[in-house]
């Protein structure tokens, strides 16, 4: 059968070139694709053919139709498409769809001279698996995903061509990309033209990953491509596993059982140290306290850590009033009366309830005070707290009833001194230590443009009228560069944020603004200045934009030193055949 009348019924829009790529059968008929010239466009196109048009080929449109709604650089994109009316005598009679052409090495032809290496197939599956768990999240299973589909682009990206399949699922596009991982290992497609399938080697992370993805058998398999990019995305492991180094008693203990066992370390054998077990406790039971020894008549200078714990038992706290109180210090500083403590017990205070001194206090309150404090003392905590609570929010009502006070008078003396003048301008004084705004730069004569060229840093390859940059600065305003079309949004179709020229002045010169000529009125755009005409947008900054309205200067809010000027769009105009935007003339100014 030949190209032209395998193709009657296509628009005359496109041009078939040559057929690329086997016949795919289907469950409705068969599918052949060609690339085409877009004659409107002028670029290369995919242009897929379903044989027969009309009913049998609705569901593979409908599919198409959704896959026209992603925008990842993984899958070709889908420009067009049209069900036919079975026809193929009428032009629009066929059943067709029209893909991105993707330049580059098909991975079937790649993989002829040897497997890949590591870091590219984890590289290339990755970003083939991010595309894919795209479409799925949108639920359109792709389809197609064979070693001849997929393309390594020139500027190391992958692409999927023939997007989508006539037929496909979620579950087939899980197993084809674990066929790809080991096509990609093993440098051959298994099983192909009769040959046995190459041993499947590699790290161990990737094949068992291929085993994962490649079982059928229930709970082996992957859940999800967006799982299978994940993992890819993970950065291997260099060096064999650390030992799991085992958890210490102090990062395990809770504060006060490590405290408990450096004190008991003190006196305690060493021996004895290492049989304490852990004490394991539960939400609702509260840590052991450990008494405290009392201090008998032959006990002298027992140090605190002897004690042990944190806590203090309540019975060897020396009651300071009441009925219990011991009687008033005699000479010598011990007591007149008897010991409270009973027989055996000395009245003196317990060592880690005396603070360092000679006179027993500590910042000139006793540790009995700080147990217990008098009354006095608490209504006059009780009084200082409440002049806390009620003078600080007054204190700060006053201080903002003055600032106000002062900016409102302030206010009041400058409007005075300008209506004191009636008529009058104020004058700003060029002397005196105030500081004004710098002044914009005068403009002076253009600038001449060594060379200009189509920057695209977010495009997907695709050019943009590259050849006819020169026409932007070529001093005639009715040629200009044009962007190409896109559908659906002025901004770029949703596909990226902006496509610019950026201009070469041959040297750095001191530039005062940018005069933009366009022959369609309405684009948004900016000026930037940069050092590297190849670095990325973020390397120009912005100093100027707005809206081209034929011919429009956009003056610079400063003095910019630059070779490089970026003249970039960032908003398209609706037309003919979707959103586009052109750049008639530039003309740089330079700063006087």
């Amino acid at each position: 059968m030949s190209m032209t009348s395998t193709t009657t019924g296509l628009p005359d829009r496109y041009r078939p070139l040559d057929q690329v790529g086997p016949d795919e059968p289907t469950p409705t008929g068969v599918i052949r694709c060609w690339r085409a010239k877009d004659r409107v466009l002028n670029r290369d196109v995919a242009i897929r053919v379903h044989t027969p048009a009309g009913p049998a080929a609705h569901d593979w449109i409908a599919r198409a139709l959704t896959a026209g709604g992603l925008a990842t650089p993984a899958l070709a994109m889908v420009y067009d498409a049209s069900e036919g009316t079975g026809d193929p005598q009428e032009p629009g009679g066929a059943a067709y769809v029209v893909n991105e052409w993707i330049e580059g090495e098909t991975l079937a032809e790649r993989l002829t001279r040897g497997p890949l290496p590591q870091r590219d197939v984890r590289t290339v599956l990755r970003r083939l698996a991010d595309g894919v768990a795209e479409a799925h999240k949108v639920g359109l299973a792709v389809g197609g995903l064979t070693p001849d589909n997929v393309v390594l682009r020139p500027n190391g990206l992958v692409g999927l061509r023939a997007v989508p399949a006539a037929t496909g699922t979620i579950e087939g596009d899980i197993i084809a990309l674990g066929a790809l991982l080991e096509a990609s290992l093993t440098g051959l497609p298994s099983g192909t033209d009769g040959a046995p399938a190459p041993l499947l080697s590699g790290p161990s992370d990737l094949v068992a990953l291929v085993r994962r993805a490649r079982s059928t058998e229930p709970g082996q398999g992957l859940s999800s491509v967006a799982a299978m990019a994940a993992l890819l995305a993970e950065r291997p492991r260099s060096g064999p596993t650390a030992a799991v180094q085992p958890h210490r008693t102090e990062d395990t203990d809770s504060g006060w059982l490590r405290r408990l066992r450096e004190r008991r370390g003190d006196t305690a054998p060493s021996g004895d140290r290492a049989d304490v077990a852990p004490v394991r406790l539960t939400p609702d039971t509260l840590p052991p306290v450990p008494a405290v020894r009392p201090v008998t008549e032959g006990d002298t200078a027992i140090p605190p850590s002897a004690l042990g714990g944190d806590t203090i038992d309540a019975g060897a706290v020396v009651p300071t009033a009441g009925a219990y109180a011991p009687a008033p210090l005699g000479r010598g500083g011990r007591h007149s009366g008897p010991s409270v403590a009973g027989d055996g017990y000395d009245d003196e205070p317990l060592s880690v309830l005396s603070a360092p001194g000679d006179d027993e206090t500590f910042s000139g309150v006793s540790y009995a005070d700080e147990i217990a404090p008098p009354a006095a003392t608490s209504e006059g905590a009780a009084k200082r707290h409440r002049l806390v609570v009620v003078g600080l929010p007054l204190l700060a009502l006053v201080i903002v009833v003055a600032i106000a006070w002062w900016v409102g008078s302030s206010l009041l003396s400058v409007a005075g001194s300008v209506s004191d003048t009636q008529g009058s301008t104020p004058q700003v004084s060029a002397s005196g230590g105030g500081s004004s705004a710098p002044a914009k730069p005068v403009a002076g004569g253009p600038v001449k443009i060594v060379s200009g060229s189509v920057f695209d840093p977010l495009g997907d390859g695709e050019p943009e009228n590259d050849g006819e940059a020169p026409l932007s600065y070529d001093g005639n305003p009715a040629t200009a560069w044009k962007t190409l079309a896109y559908r659906g949004s002025p901004n770029f179709g949703n596909l990226k944020k902006g496509v610019g020229i950026v201009y070469d002045l041959g040297s750095e010169q001191p530039l005062s603004g940018v005069t933009v000529t366009s022959t369609r009125p309405g684009a948004t755009l900016e000026v930037r200045t940069g050092t590297d005409p190849h670095g990325s947008l973020d390397a120009f900054p912005t100093v100027a934009s707005g809206t081209v309205n034929g011919s429009t200067d956009l003056a610079f809010g400063k003095k910019v030193t630059s070779r490089y000027v970026l003249v970039w769009i960032t908003g398209l105009v609706p037309g003919d055949g979707g959103f586009s935007a052109d750049i008639a003339e530039v003309v740089v100014h330079a700063a006087t």
